[in-house]
């Protein structure tokens, strides 16, 4: 005679492999990119438009979500969206989810094809407009599938939306904090800028010396190219300009030119900035010079490490 199982006493809780989850636990991928884009843009009709959907649509979908998990993520009102407290752990969460589930697209696309689709890439305003109009024509070539979508910030962005999965990789200057992947581009010298007439103008190159005395021009705080800058002027002597301080490399050239001062430029960009009629002059400096390291760089744990590494390759050599 069969023995009968024994039934499970009132309230035991099921083994975790017969366990049901109620469907109303469910969410979408979907969804959880909904709600990123609204935290992202602070606003339903923008996150609607990024999104290329209606924004009924979006808050529809929103409110199932929220319905989904049992809390608010969003505080709405007519003037501004804000993300509660628990939204943003949430959203913490949703950023990771996406980024993984991305992975599993980039790791059977790159096993098929490498570098095709859709790639995310930031570059810092220092480096952007001197290296991709040599670069890219380069990496259409080679990779004529890939769809680049360009992101230009200063470096504590990109490395921010690098770490949540709004970047696939970037194009810095090294080193950079955290657990990243890098490989070097190329090295870039730094040329000493100065006004056409200046004394160190007709200099076949200068020294660190120099320096010693001269009004320093620099970019304003969070480009990574004022802090690499600053190291080498005030180790030769330089006294920074305190009163003026440039937002990009277009408006330090034109300081320099009105004889406000002299300052450090980028090689790649030195042709652009410094050319015939611009009233600046570029002068090399003697001997192993400073200068930076630019690399690619890119989440350890991405599945995209050997296609970035075939990328890098034709970038280095643009």
């Amino acid at each position: 005679m069969s023995r009968r199982a024994p039934r499970p006493s009132r309230g035991a809780t099921a083994p975790a492999a017969t366990r049901r989850w109620s469907p109303s636990a469910y969410v979408s991928l979907r969804q959880l990119e909904y709600a990123v884009a609204v935290a992202d843009e602070k606003s339903f009709r923008r996150a609607a438009t990024a999104c290329a959907v209606s924004q009924p649509g979006l808050s529809a979908q929103i409110a199932a979500l929220e319905a989904a998990l049992g809390v608010q993520l969003f505080e709405r009102d007519r003037r501004k969206v804000l993300v509660t407290s628990v939204g943003a752990a949430v959203l913490a969460r949703a950023r990771a989810a996406i980024a993984a589930a991305a992975t599993v697209v980039d790791t059977a696309r790159g096993a098929a094809e490498p570098l095709t689709g859709r790639l995310r890439l930031g570059v810092i305003p220092t480096i952007a407009p001197y290296l991709l109009p040599t670069a890219l024509p380069a990496v259409r070539a080679r990779f004529p599938k890939l769809q680049l979508v360009l992101r230009e910030e200063r470096t504590a962005t990109l490395l921010a939306q690098l770490d949540d999965g709004r970047l696939d990789a970037a194009i810095l200057a090294l080193p950079v904090p955290g657990d990243l992947a890098a490989t070097t581009l190329y090295r870039e010298d730094f040329l000493l800028a100065v006004p056409r007439g200046h004394p160190l103008a007709g200099k076949r190159a200068v020294r660190d010396r120099d320096l010693d005395g001269q009004t320093v021009l620099l970019l304003e705080d969070g480009h990574c190219l004022r802090d690499q800058a600053l190291a080498v002027c005030t180790t030769a002597g330089a006294t920074e300009s305190t009163e003026l301080r440039a937002t990009s490399l277009p408006t330090l050239a034109q300081m320099v030119a009105g004889g406000l001062g002299v300052t450090l430029l980028p090689a790649k960009a030195a042709p652009a900035l410094a050319g015939r009629g611009s009233g600046v002059v570029t002068v090399p400096f003697a001997g192993p010079g400073p200068g930076r390291d630019v690399g690619l760089v890119w989440r350890m744990s991405s599945a995209q490490g050997r296609e970035l590494g075939l990328l890098a390759a034709v970038l280095g050599s643009g």
